[in-house]
């Protein structure tokens, strides 16, 4: 399972309002500038982020997007999988299969995808934009330390 493009963006774009604090809009100029994030891309990123209601924005020109709820609410899974969907390394388990496999039912394999996918998910899922704000600060103090703390 690869992580997109797109969805990597995302994953920045939220993270940079994380590591920000909240108190004030964040243009999207100002995110793309620190994150290295096409702005037209951005823009399309956050409305998606928007909709599904990760992020609002303000208008006006001290206008820009701000977290909709705290970062220690907002696991990086849910982001993942409302940029890109359901997590997993085969067709299989995220979508119905269906007639498309011969073995639809009755895999050998379908344990161990299933398996792959609860350890990743649960990396995704356990991890908080709130634990990666906390983990850049401690890589701005100590930088052979965090590498360390995350098992890096």
């Amino acid at each position: 399972m690869l992580i997109s493009q797109k969805c990597q963006y995302g994953l920045r774009a939220i993270f940079e309002l994380a590591r920000r604090g909240g108190s004030e809009p964040v243009s999207v100029a100002e995110i793309a500038r620190v994150q290295a994030i096409p702005p037209r891309f951005l823009e399309i990123i956050l409305g998606q982020l928007k909709q599904a209601g990760y992020v609002v924005s303000r208008r006006g020109a001290q206008g820009g997007y701000l977290l909709a709820r705290d970062p220690a609410d907002i696991a990086v899974g849910e982001i993942i999988q409302a940029i890109q969907g359901a997590i997993g390394p085969v067709h299989c388990l995220v979508e119905s299969a269906g007639p498309e496999c011969p073995l639809f039912g009755d895999c050998v394999f379908l344990p161990m995808w299933e398996r792959a996918r609860t350890a990743i998910s649960g990396v995704f899922d356990d991890t908080t934009f709130a634990d990666l704000v906390e983990r850049a600060k401690q890589k701005e103090r100590d930088p052979a330390a965090s590498s360390a703390a995350w098992g890096i």
